[in-house]
Formats: structure tokens, sequence, C-alpha cells
């Protein structure tokens, strides 16, 4: 789930700021607004009304470039947002067996195509600073990301 606010945008640690950028959230078009790839997590901020969302590289399972057409009528970065929910209380810590995950997925398509892989590599390089402690295979895609750099 993604809680929309009126909030002001990152003024620190951004790597990349794409102006003109339409987000669709489940199939949903939201709108379009500035997407700002941070070190400290993912924003977007729609540009007229001011209301966005903020996430945490901690929730982002994947992010890609799409550009299969048949899949998704634009070339966009595709994002995979996942969270631990635990039925009884609100949210899990994900080591609970009685969670489930939700999954969301994201998808945002600047007007300019041409700035895909640095909207991607500034994914990369942010989502690096914060490895999930869970996952074995972290240390190999830090790996992948210093060669993709």
């Amino acid at each position: 789930m993604v809680v929309f606010s009126n909030f002001p945008p990152p003024t620190e640690g951004i790597k990349h700021a794409q102006p003109l950028t339409a987000v669709t959230i489940n199939n949903q078009e939201i709108g379009k607004g500035t997407l700002f790839i941070a070190e400290s997590r993912l924003s977007w901020v729609n540009d007229i009304s001011g209301q966005g969302f903020s996430l945490e590289y901690e929730h982002i399972a994947l992010h890609a470039v799409s550009r299969d057409l048949q899949a998704y009528p634009a070339e966009c970065l595709y994002i995979l947002v996942d969270r631990a929910v635990d039925r009884d209380n609100e949210e899990g810590d994900g080591d609970d067996p009685d969670s489930q995950t939700e999954e969301t997925e994201m998808r945002f398509t600047p007007d300019d195509k041409g700035m895909l892989d640095a909207m991607y590599h500034a994914m990369c390089e942010c989502q690096s600073l914060h490895p999930d402690p869970n996952n074995s295979l972290s240390e190999v895609c830090r790996s992948a990301i210093r060669w993709c750099g």
C-alpha cells in the first residue's frame, strides 16, 4: 500500500531528479510529477498538487528498466515494492511465519525516455547503500552493481 501525503521534495543526497515523470501503481495511472532518487529513499511528488509518496529502499524488492511494449505500453522504470504484513498485527517484520507479503507494482514513465538508464543507475547506486541483511545474495548484487556502474 502506498500512502499519499503533502510533503516537500527531498533536498539532500539526491542522485537523480526526473521531472515530467508519470507514475502508475498497480495499473492505476496516478499522474505526472518529479521522481527523486535520493540516497535515503525514493520519492515522487506531483508538481501541481504537491502530493506524493516516499519509499524506503528496504521495501523495494526489484527495480529494472522495462522496454517490453507488450508488457506495458511505454518504456519505464519498473519497481516492485514488497511489505510483510502480519494479519493479526498491522505490519510484520517478515520473520513471522503467519505474515504475508503484499506486493505493489510501480512504473515510472519519464517524458524523456533517454533518461531511463540514468534513473536505473541512480537506483542501483542508492539501493546498494541499503543491502538486505537477510539476503545472502547481497554481496553478489553489490558486485553486479559495481560492474554495471
